[in-house]
C-alpha cells in the first residue's frame, strides 16, 4: 500500500499496480451484500417510519434550542473557564505546528510521513465522533483562531448576512476535491500549497471581518458545528450547558444562506468517494479523452449539482405544495444532515479505524506502519454501512416531519412530506447502490 488511497485520480494507477482502490480495506463492491435484501430493507425501513409518524406524531415535539437538561454549575464554570479555552486553543496551535513541522522536514512519503494520515483521517473524519460527542470541537482547537487572537482588528466589519456560510460551502468542496481528485495528494508541496492558501484566505478574511469570520468561511469549523447539532451535548439558548436529544439540536440549526449548499457537499462528495473505486469509473478515467483529473474533477462537481438538484426539485414541490412556505430551500435543509452523517459513517469507518491507527503509529516514530487488521470482517462492515445509511435516512425522516406539522396545516401535513420522502428514497436508494454496485 503506497500512501492514502483517497482519491480518484491516481486510481487507475493505483488498479494497474494492484493497490487497494477504496478507503480501508479492499473494495467495498466486494462486500457479501443481497441487492433484495439491502434495499427492500432500507424501503421497508422508510415506508414504516413514514407510516407510524403520520399516524402517531401530530404535534410538533422539538424545541430546538429551548430544550435540555442542565448540566451540573461546576462542570458549566470548568467548560466556560478562560483557562480552559486557552489550554484547548494552546493543544490546537501545538498540534497544527507539529503537523506543520513533518510537512516541512518530514520525508515526502505517506508510507513514512503521517501529515497526509492527519489531515485526510485524524482531522477530516475524526471530527466526526469527535463532534457527535464532544459539540463543535474545531471552533475549540482551531489553530488559526489562536494565530489571528495574536492580532485582532480594531474594527472589523460587519459580515453581510447574506453571506451566510456560502465561503465555508467553496471550501469544503475544495478540500474534497483535493482529498478525492488532485494528483499528489499525499505530496508536501502539494499539502503545503493547500495549507498556505486555506491559511492565507482565513487570517485575510478574520482580518477583515474579525474572529467571527471563522464561524461562517472556514470549512473545518463549520463541517464540526453542523455535525456537533447531532450531539448530546450542546447550548441553550440562554448559553446554559445541556444534555438533550440530538433530534432537538438539530431542529436548532440556523437556517442560514449557503446550509443547503453545504449540506449537499458534503453529500455529493461522499456518493462521489462511493463511485471513486467502482471499476467502470477507473475504466472511464483511464479512457477519457480529458485526461483522469479533469476528467473526476467533472464527476466530483456533478455528483455535488445532484444532489443540490434532487433537493431543489423537492423543495419547488414543497411550495407548490404551501404557498406560505416562504424559504422551502432552508425550511427542510436540517433534515439533511442525518444523512450526510450516515454518509460519512457508512464510507468513511473503515478507514478511520485502519489509516487513523497507522497513522498514531507513525506519529509515534514507527516508520513504514502496517495496516492494522479491521475491527469488521466483510459481512459486518457491509451491515454497519446499510445500517448507518438506512438510520440516517430514518433520523431525516423524522426530522422533516416534526417540522413539517409545524408548517404545514394539520391537514396537510402529511401529504406535505411527500416529496420529502420521495427524496429520502432516492438518496437512499443511491447510497446502497454505491455500495454494492
Amino acid at each position: 500500500m503506497t500512501g492514502l488511497p483517497t482519491h480518484t485520480a491516481h486510481a487507475a494507477h493505483a488498479a494497474e499496480l494492484g493497490l487497494p482502490l477504496a478507503h480501508g480495506v479492499g473494495s467495498r463492491h466486494d462486500l457479501p451484500l443481497s441487492p433484495f435484501y439491502a434495499y427492500a430493507g432500507a424501503f421497508a425501513a422508510l415506508l414504516i417510519s413514514f407510516l407510524a409518524l403520520g399516524l402517531l406524531w401530530s404535534t410538533s415535539r422539538f424545541r430546538g434550542d429551548l430544550s435540555g437538561r442542565p448540566l451540573p454549575a461546576a462542570l458549566q464554570r470548568l467548560a466556560d473557564a478562560p483557562v480552559t479555552r486557552t489550554a484547548l486553543r494552546l493543544l490546537g496551535a501545538a498540534a497544527g505546528l507539529v503537523f506543520l513541522l513533518h510537512l516541512l522536514l518530514g520525508p515526502d512519503d505517506p508510507d513514512r510521513n503521517p501529515a497526509p494520515g492527519a489531515l485526510y483521517v485524524l482531522l477530516w473524519v475524526g471530527l466526526v465522533p469527535a463532534s457527535l460527542l464532544l459539540g463543535p470541537v474545531w471552533r475549540l482547537v482551531n489553530p488559526l483562531r489562536a494565530l489571528h487572537a495574536l492580532h485582532p482588528p480594531r474594527n472589523p466589519r460587519p459580515l453581510p448576512a447574506a453571506v451566510g456560510i456560502r465561503p465555508a460551502a467553496v471550501g469544503l468542496l475544495l478540500f474534497t476535491w483535493l482529498e478525492l481528485v488532485a494528483p499528489d495528494n499525499t505530496s508536501s508541496v502539494t499539502l503545503l500549497t493547500a495549507l498556505a492558501v486555506h491559511c492565507g484566505v482565513q487570517l485575510a478574511g478574520a482580518a477583515r471581518h474579525g474572529e467571527r469570520w471563522f464561524a461562517h468561511a472556514d470549512p473545518f469549523e463549520v463541517y464540526s458545528s453542523l455535525l456537533a447539532r447531532l450531539s448530546p451535548l450542546g447550548r441553550r439558548a440562554d448559553g446554559r450547558l445541556v444534555l438533550r436529544s440530538p433530534f432537538h439540536g438539530l431542529d436548532a440549526t440556523p437556517a442560514t444562506p449557503g446550509l443547503v449548499a453545504t449540506v449537499c457537499v458534503l453529500l455529493g462528495s461522499t456518493a462521489y468517494d462511493g463511485l471513486s473505486d467502482n471499476p467502470r469509473w477507473i475504466t472511464t478515467l483511464q479512457t477519457s479523452s480529458l485526461g483522469p483529473t479533469p476528467t473526476a474533477t467533472l464527476g466530483l462537481l456533478t455528483a455535488v449539482a445532484l444532489a443540490a438538484a434532487c433537493y431543489g426539485l423537492c423543495a419547488g414541490a414543497l411550495r407548490l405544495m404551501n404557498r406560505s412556505l416562504t424559504t422551502p430551500l432552508t425550511s427542510f435543509a436540517h433534515s439533511l444532515l442525518p444523512i450526510a452523517l450516515g454518509y460519512l459513517v457508512a464510507h468513511y469507518f473503515s478507514l478511520f479505524v485502519t489509516e487513523g491507527t497507522r497513522t498514531v503509529i507513525m506519529a509515534g516514530g514507527t516508520d513504514n506502519a502496517s495496516v492494522p487488521a479491521p475491527l469488521l470482517g466483510p459481512a459486518g462492515l457491509a451491515t454497519l454501512q446499510v445500517a448507518a445509511i438506512v438510520t440516517g435516512h430514518v433520523l431525516g425522516v423524522v426530522a422533516a416531519h416534526d417540522r413539517s406539522v409545524r408548517l404545514f396545516p394539520p391537514d396537510r401535513a402529511v401529504a406535505g412530506q411527500l416529496p420529502l420522502f420521495a427524496l429520502m428514497i432516492a438518496y437512499t436508494l443511491g447510497g446502497i447502490g454505491l455500495l454494492i454496485a
